[in-house]
């Protein structure tokens, strides 16, 4: 088993990387696009920790940047009926601290905002790993912890058609520009944004 590969990055696309060991072996790993968004530039070290799932037809690596991220795939897809592909989709589309909170609080309306994941899933998936996951401490993005009207917010941002990550990322921009506000003003604010 792969569990960690570091080494020169040769390429850092939106949904793979490619690393080049110091013995001169290339890994082309698989990552979710929260991890592309913080990979260094081509030609820097970069450090990240693998999952391998071997099938009939391929070996598979996929790549994290963090041991907390690693683990919350690896618990996806153990999941029923959740695949890797679905686990990176669900990664993708929600930074790990909002998909845990999400699964723990049986979000169904942020968890189904994730392209690939009907109402069935999300029920599964929060049936299943609520709680398996006390134990992955994630970096609070903060925005859940700071009011009450935040969560609702999102909420409401979710059901109203905006992907989890764009409504997380938007009202976190209204609260640098103009402060706390109440849930109301929040989602205002955040839908007079421009996309």
């Amino acid at each position: 088993m792969i569990s960690r590969i570091r080494g020169t990055l040769l390429l850092r696309e939106l949904n793979r990387a490619e690393v080049m060991t110091p013995g001169g072996v290339a890994y082309d790993i698989e990552i979710p696009t929260s991890v592309f968004e913080r990979l260094p530039r081509v030609g820097e070290e970069v450090e990240l920790r693998t999952l391998q799932v071997i099938r009939e037809d391929a070996s598979l690596l996929f790549g994290f940047l963090e041991d907390n991220e690693r683990a919350l795939f690896a618990r996806l897809i153990a999941a029923t009926g959740v695949g890797p592909k679905l686990a990176i989709a669900l990664l993708s589309a929600l930074p790990a601290p909002s998909l845990v909170r999400a699964i723990r609080d049986r979000n169904l309306a942020v968890l189904t905002g994730v392209s690939g994941v009907g109402k069935k899933t999300a029920e599964r998936l929060s049936v299943e790993l609520a709680g398996k996951l006390d134990d992955l401490a994630f970096a609070s993005s903060g925005l859940a912890t700071q009011a009450p009207g935040v969560e609702e917010a999102l909420r409401a941002l979710v059901v109203l058609g905006i992907s989890p990550l764009d409504a997380e990322n938007a009202v976190r921009a209204v609260i640098q520009e103009q402060g706390q506000l109440p849930a109301q003003e929040l989602i205002r604010a955040a839908l007079a944004r421009p996309r």
